[in-house]
Parts: structure tokens; C-alpha cells; sequence
């Protein structure tokens, strides 16, 4: 067996051992990761030697952490890391060179569209029919993106949202709302197949889906963090946030929106953001939570995105794609039998 899993803003970690009766055996762990001392890595293969080959991620891990001499210092990885290694290991676990990608972007299209494109696509990665693919969108039309279990009175200030004329729409995807602005935010989309995130957790795969952004934001200035769950976020607060959808098909919706510039009050007269959320992330005012790319980087909207787009193509060798004609009229069909209904709209009022 083996299994690799490459740490978000961390090193690689690589597992091979064999299955024997349904144990693990010959365990031999490896990486450009650094360990004091030497004789701790003996200690991680001994401590996993003989493990039932079931064991979950929690249970390889508590094994690892035991094993452990005391006073061991693991720097850019961890026994979690090394868990997950393990089960990718014992699962059909890919890694982002196994594929060929392409990334996406075209002209703007209308919200509802954007969101049945979400659906399409990933079914279509999951059934095999579509290459890996990285889309960005673009917007000449202003929105509120709500979770797929939001409610709409609980989440839009409907006087708001058409004073300053956003629609509103839902995603797929579960998360909190969204306040799309024409121009100002920068919102990509991630369609891979299950094997990819194979053996981790929802949470380890938000990070790990999310490690090569946290790359191209590092190359123009920022010092982009992942913040468990699903937020990206520098010293100066907030950048954006992710959300996720795993389809029958096999295949994986990955979805990021990320503020390029914002009018605070301007969000907070067309989102009701809860006081009950605003003291979870442990600030006084709604207002100071998102810190806008444009504010930290000086760059355009346009340069963020290409320089974006170039760090995806240098780490994973992507090239250019499209959107088929069959696809659009496929999504442009579910527009009209999903995302334009009050129904789906209002499925939780």
C-alpha cells in the first residue's frame, strides 16, 4: 500500500506498509518533513505496526501520538497528517498529478446560470465526461448567494437587497451567504473527482482543496492563512470563504468567493449577519470582519485572477478550456427547472 498526502502550507508525508490478515505491517513513513530526533520516526512506523487496517483517521492517529517519546517535535506535519496518508493509502486516493486540468473563464454570465454551471460541471468530472477543471466566474449582475440550507428571511434584507439591486439566489452548497458584488469579488469553482479527497475528512479537504489559492495569494503580497472551517484570512482579518458539495456522480463541488473590494455598510443593510455571529469570531462590528483583496495588494481585480490562474498552471500544468455547448444548454435547462424556482428559492423560507 501506499498512500502520500501533502500537508496544506506543509510537507509531504508518504506511507507504505503492507496488509497482512488484516493488519498493518513493514510500516515505513517518509517525507520532506522535519523530526526531532531521528529516533521518533522509528517510533511512528513501531507505533503503527500491527494496527487493524480499518482503523479510521482518529484511531491512527491517537496510535501515532502514544508512540511518541516524549519531547519528539514534528514541524510540518503531524500524526493526523500521517493518518490521513494512511487511509488515502487504503482507499482509491489520487493526487492532483494524476489528472490533466483545465481552468475556465469565460464571459459573465447570470447568477442562476453560474450556479447550475457549478452543478453540471462536477456531475460531469464525477461521470468521467469533463476534464478536472478550475472555473472562475465573472459578474455583471449583483447577488446574494445563500447556503443550501438557509433561510431566506433569516439571511437578506430583502429592502436592502433591492435598494442596491441584488437578486437573490441558492447554491448547491451548504455555508453561510455570500454578497456578490459586480466587481468585486473574485469566485472560483472547483470540479474534481472523489479519489482526490480520498481517506480525509470534510475538513482536511477544504484545506487541502485550498492550499494552491493560499500559494497564489502568498505570491502577490498576502499572508493567507486557512482558518478552519472554511475561511481564508490574512493578519488584517478575513479574505473570503469556501464552500463544498460531494455529488452522487463521484464528482466534488470546491467553491471560494473572496472580497476584492467591499462596502461594509453596504453589507450590512442587505445581510442580516446575526449578533449571535458577529461574537463567535470574537469582533465588536460586522463591518471590520472581511479585509478585501484590492485593500492589501494595490493590484486590479483582472491581475489577481491572472496571477491566480498562473500559480494553478505552474503547480499542476492546467491548460485552457471551455465550457461545451452541450454544457450550457444543459445548465441553461436547469436554470429553468431549478434555480429560477420559488420553490428551490424558498425551500427553507
Amino acid at each position: 500500500m501506499h498512500g502520500e498526502y501533502k500537508v496544506p502550507g506543509g510537507k509531504l508525508v508518504v506511507v507504505d506498509f503492507d496488509v497482512v490478515d488484516g493488519v498493518i505491517r513493514n510500516p515505513r513513513v517518509a517525507g520532506d518533513f522535519f523530526l526531532e530526533p531521528d529516533e521518533a520516526l522509528a517510533d511512528i512506523d513501531a507505533a503503527l505496526e500491527g494496527l487493524p487496517a480499518a482503523s479510521d483517521a482518529k484511531q491512527l492517529s491517537a496510535a501515532i501520538t502514544a508512540g511518541l517519546r516524549p519531547g519528539a517535535v514534528m514541524l510540518g506535519f503531524s500524526a493526523d497528517a500521517i493518518a490521513v496518508a494512511v487511509r488515502r493509502a487504503m482507499t482509491d486516493a489520487t493526487s492532483w498529478a494524476n489528472y490533466e486540468w483545465e481552468i475556465v473563464h469565460e464571459p459573465a454570465v447570470s447568477p442562476r446560470l453560474h450556479l447550475a454551471l457549478d452543478e453540471v460541471l462536477a456531475t460531469r468530472v464525477g461521470e468521467g465526461r469533463r476534464k478536472p477543471t478550475l472555473r472562475f466566474w465573472e459578474w455583471d449582475e449583483s447577488a446574494v448567494v445563500i447556503g443550501s440550507f438557509q433561510s431566506v428571511k433569516n439571511e437578506v434584507d430583502p429592502e436592502g437587497a433591492e435598494k442596491y439591486g441584488f437578486d437573490v439566489v441558492r447554491r448547491i452548497s451548504g455555508g453561510g451567504a455570500m454578497m456578490m458584488e459586480r466587481g468585486n469579488v473574485v469566485t472560483y469553482s472547483l470540479y474534481v473527482p472523489s479519489e482526490l479527497v480520498q481517506g480525509m475528512s470534510f475538513a482536511d479537504s477544504y484545506a487541502f482543496l485550498d492550499d494552491w489559492v493560499l500559494q497564489g495569494l502568498r505570491a502577490i503580497g498576502i499572508e493567507a492563512t486557512y482558518q478552519p472551517l472554511n475561511d481564508i484570512a490574512s493578519p488584517l482579518g478575513k479574505i473570503g470563504g469556501a464552500a463544498q458539495k460531494r455529488l452522487g456522480s463521484g464528482g466534488v463541488l470546491h467553491h471560494v468567493t473572496m472580497a476584492y473590494d467591499l462596502d461594509n455598510e453596504k453589507m450590512l443593510e442587505v445581510l442580516r449577519i446575526g449578533r449571535e455571529k458577529i461574537s463567535d469570531k470574537g469582533i465588536a462590528s460586522a463591518a471590520k470582519r472581511v479585509d478585501p483583496l484590492r485593500s492589501q495588494t494595490g493590484l486590479s481585480r483582472g491581475a489577481i485572477i491572472e496571477s491566480l490562474k498562473q500559480t494553478f498552471t505552474d503547480l499542476y500544468g492546467a491548460t485552457r478550456g471551455q465550457i461545451a455547448d452541450d454544457e450550457r444548454a444543459e445548465a441553461e435547462a436547469l436554470v429553468e427547472s431549478k434555480f429560477s424556482t420559488r420553490e428551490w428559492l424558498y425551500r427553507v423560507p
